[in-house]
């Protein structure tokens, strides 16, 4: 699957962590790096990762900032821009969804702009089944 991709929170810490990803993962990202798409992280990403460490449960000792930073400065990645329409839209998503603000804004986002969220999160996955949203898992 190639096309345009949006980075979910989980994504995000094991490429920063260089953690393995599948390898039809790494070739779409891959692909939409050197072609005409970039990928794309959400600054709802950024909030997510800083929550994270501030609980004590980042998996790695790399600062928030440094690994949102890094991921998003990277060639081929682009910060998607979080609209009023996307945040409203996120209050509306349809089927059966957790409320998990983070994962709601990154699904409305996916949906607006006609992305692909790359994945491990079960729940997205699983949403993504129920035909609401495009998702691979990484």
């Amino acid at each position: 699957m190639t096309g345009k991709l949006l980075l979910d929170t989980c994504a995000i810490i094991w490429i920063a962590s260089n953690e393995p990803i599948r390898p039809e993962a790494k070739s779409a990202i891959d692909a939409a790096v050197s072609g005409d798409h970039k990928v794309r992280v959400s600054p709802i990403s950024a909030w997510e990762l800083g929550l994270l460490s501030a609980k004590g449960r980042m998996p790695t000792a790399m600062p928030p900032s440094t690994m949102f930073r890094d991921v998003a400065m990277a060639e081929g990645v682009a910060v998607e821009a979080l609209s009023p329409d996307v945040l409203i839209a996120s209050s509306f998503l349809p089927g059966a969804l957790h409320r998990d603000p983070a994962d709601r804004i990154l699904i409305a986002t996916a949906r607006a702009q006609g992305l692909t969220i790359v994945t491990r999160d079960r729940v997205i996955l699983d949403y993504a089944e129920q035909g609401h949203v495009r998702a691979m898992v990484c």
